[in-house]
């Protein structure tokens, strides 16, 4: 469904990605892993065409989308939440979902009605906090709100940064219980993680990504038992 070939993005003189190739193929879930600066939120920006690329090209389902614009790359089916969760504070709930369908003209007002009930059910606490403002949430409730808010454009690949960042344990379990329930709606997921066990324990693939480049690749449980990946990321 997506492959990076050879990605390369800098800033300034500095390199942040080097000749990245990733692939995700249609019903995964792939997660990157990786420390602070390493290139993870970078790739994915660079996929939504929200940083220049210095080489390499994107392909979504086999369309080259490497200079498509942001907003056109959303329409063919690419949603990104953002580390920071970047929902809009002073509108409501609804709102912010609402928001999330404007500009593709393939979702009517009934689909439209459709998603909003689905992702309702999905997160029954923004359908009691649907009037409430975007900003008076908890972390974790905006956190959901985000990932909602990616849903309504109903995407085919949800890319999702940092989504357990700054939460409480239990509220990181239910998150990633989301991940995999919305894999099983039919959705491909692209996830980048700082909790690296969790990450690689629900993935069927990853990647990890070191100073721009990927170092390692394999399936979900063999990085999770790689004695590097144990030693630097699982605290192993």
């Amino acid at each position: 469904m997506l492959k990076v070939d050879r990605l390369s993005v800098n800033y300034g003189y500095i390199t942040a990605l080097s000749e990245v190739s990733i692939e995700i193929n249609q019903g995964e879930i792939v997660s990157l892993i990786g420390g602070n600066g390493a290139g993870k939120t970078t790739t994915l920006m660079a996929v939504s065409n929200l940083v220049e690329k210095t080489g390499g090209k994107v392909f979504f389902k086999g369309a080259d989308i490497t200079r498509v614009a942001p907003d056109r790359i959303v329409r063919l089916g690419i949603s990104h939440i953002p580390e920071g969760r970047k929902i809009f504070p002073g509108l409501t709930v609804y709102e912010n979902l609402i928001a999330g369908t404007v500009g593709n003209p393939r979702l009517t007002k009934e689909k439209i009605a459709e998603n909003l009930e689905r992702y309702y059910n999905m997160f029954p606490r923004l359908k009691e906090r649907q009037r409430q403002s975007g900003g008076s949430l908890s972390g974790g409730e905006q956190q959901m709100l985000a990932i909602a808010r990616g849903l309504m454009m109903d995407p085919e690949l949800l890319m999702l940064d940092e989504p357990s960042l700054g939460l409480a344990p239990i509220l990181v379990e239910e998150i990633f219980e989301l991940i995999i329930k919305i894999r099983s709606m039919g959705k491909t997921i692209l996830l980048i993680e700082q909790n690296a066990s969790m990450a690689l324990s629900i993935a069927d693939r990853g990647y990890v990504l070191e100073t721009g480049s990927v170092k390692l690749e394999g399936s979900g449980s063999d990085l999770l038992n790689n004695p590097e990946v144990k030693k630097v990321y699982l605290g192993g």
